[in-house]
Protein backbone atom coordinates (compact mmCIF):
# COMPACT_ATOMS: atom_id res chain seq x y z
CA UNK A 1 0.00 0.00 0.00
CA UNK A 2 1.03 3.28 -0.67
CA UNK A 3 1.56 5.67 1.78
CA UNK A 4 -0.76 8.52 -0.13
CA UNK A 5 -3.51 5.81 0.33
CA UNK A 6 -3.59 6.49 3.96
CA UNK A 7 -5.73 9.22 3.38
CA UNK A 8 -8.49 6.40 1.72
CA UNK A 9 -8.29 4.63 5.09
CA UNK A 10 -10.14 5.67 7.98
CA UNK A 11 -9.67 2.68 10.37
CA UNK A 12 -6.82 0.26 10.94
CA UNK A 13 -7.41 -3.09 12.88
CA UNK A 14 -3.51 -2.84 13.65
CA UNK A 15 -0.73 -0.45 12.99
CA UNK A 16 2.72 -2.82 13.48
CA UNK A 17 6.37 -1.26 13.30
CA UNK A 18 8.84 -3.13 12.98
CA UNK A 19 12.01 -2.76 14.65
CA UNK A 20 14.96 -3.69 12.06
CA UNK A 21 17.89 -2.20 13.98
CA UNK A 22 18.59 0.45 16.81
CA UNK A 23 16.43 3.39 15.25
CA UNK A 24 15.36 1.91 11.81
CA UNK A 25 11.83 1.18 11.69
CA UNK A 26 8.86 0.01 8.85
CA UNK A 27 5.11 0.05 9.31
CA UNK A 28 2.56 -2.16 8.18
CA UNK A 29 -0.99 -2.59 8.78
CA UNK A 30 -3.40 -5.08 9.25
CA UNK A 31 -6.63 -4.16 7.27
CA UNK A 32 -9.32 -7.06 7.20
CA UNK A 33 -7.36 -9.79 8.61
CA UNK A 34 -4.33 -8.98 5.98
CA UNK A 35 -0.93 -7.33 6.81
CA UNK A 36 0.37 -5.29 3.59
CA UNK A 37 3.71 -2.72 4.20
CA UNK A 38 3.15 0.42 3.32
CA UNK A 39 5.69 1.78 0.45
CA UNK A 40 7.27 5.27 0.05
CA UNK A 41 6.22 7.19 -3.34
CA UNK A 42 9.12 5.25 -5.09
CA UNK A 43 7.16 1.70 -4.57
CA UNK A 44 10.20 1.30 -1.67
CA UNK A 45 9.59 0.10 1.65
CA UNK A 46 8.75 2.78 4.01
CA UNK A 47 11.62 3.04 6.81
CA UNK A 48 12.21 5.74 9.47
CA UNK A 49 14.55 6.39 11.88
CA UNK A 50 12.43 7.71 14.17
CA UNK A 51 9.38 5.74 14.94
CA UNK A 52 7.25 8.93 15.91
CA UNK A 53 6.96 9.62 12.46
CA UNK A 54 5.72 6.85 11.47
CA UNK A 55 3.21 6.84 14.37
CA UNK A 56 2.23 10.37 13.28
CA UNK A 57 1.18 9.08 9.97
CA UNK A 58 -2.04 7.59 12.03
CA UNK A 59 -2.67 10.81 13.32
CA UNK A 60 -6.70 11.23 13.33
CA UNK A 61 -7.55 7.96 12.36
CA UNK A 62 -9.40 4.97 14.14
CA UNK A 63 -6.48 2.05 15.55
CA UNK A 64 -7.52 -0.57 17.28
CA UNK A 65 -4.04 -1.60 18.47
CA UNK A 66 -0.23 -0.09 17.68
CA UNK A 67 2.05 -3.03 18.34
CA UNK A 68 6.19 -2.62 17.99
CA UNK A 69 7.75 -5.43 16.90
CA UNK A 70 11.27 -7.44 17.11
CA UNK A 71 12.25 -10.49 15.46
CA UNK A 72 14.87 -11.63 17.37
CA UNK A 73 17.90 -13.43 15.97
CA UNK A 74 18.88 -14.68 19.45
CA UNK A 75 18.25 -18.55 18.31
CA UNK A 76 20.12 -18.16 15.79
CA UNK A 77 23.28 -16.02 17.33
CA UNK A 78 23.60 -19.13 20.03
CA UNK A 79 23.40 -22.17 18.05
CA UNK A 80 19.42 -23.06 18.43
CA UNK A 81 17.60 -25.29 15.76
CA UNK A 82 15.69 -23.48 13.89
CA UNK A 83 12.20 -22.49 15.46
CA UNK A 84 8.91 -24.26 14.30
CA UNK A 85 6.43 -21.20 15.59
CA UNK A 86 7.99 -17.04 15.43
CA UNK A 87 10.49 -15.68 17.73
CA UNK A 88 8.93 -12.30 17.29
CA UNK A 89 8.06 -9.74 20.37
CA UNK A 90 5.13 -7.54 19.83
CA UNK A 91 4.94 -4.49 22.22
CA UNK A 92 1.36 -2.29 22.83
CA UNK A 93 2.94 1.11 22.09
CA UNK A 94 -0.56 2.98 22.64
CA UNK A 95 -1.58 6.00 21.54
CA UNK A 96 -1.18 7.85 18.04
CA UNK A 97 -1.96 10.95 19.04
CA UNK A 98 1.74 12.69 19.54
CA UNK A 99 0.18 16.21 19.99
Amino acid sequence: MQVKELQNVLSFEKVIIHSLAPNLYQVSVMIDKEEVFLLDGKGKFLTSHNKQDLQSLFKGKKVDVMVLRQQSAYDEMVGQPIRVSTNCLEVPIGNVDLS
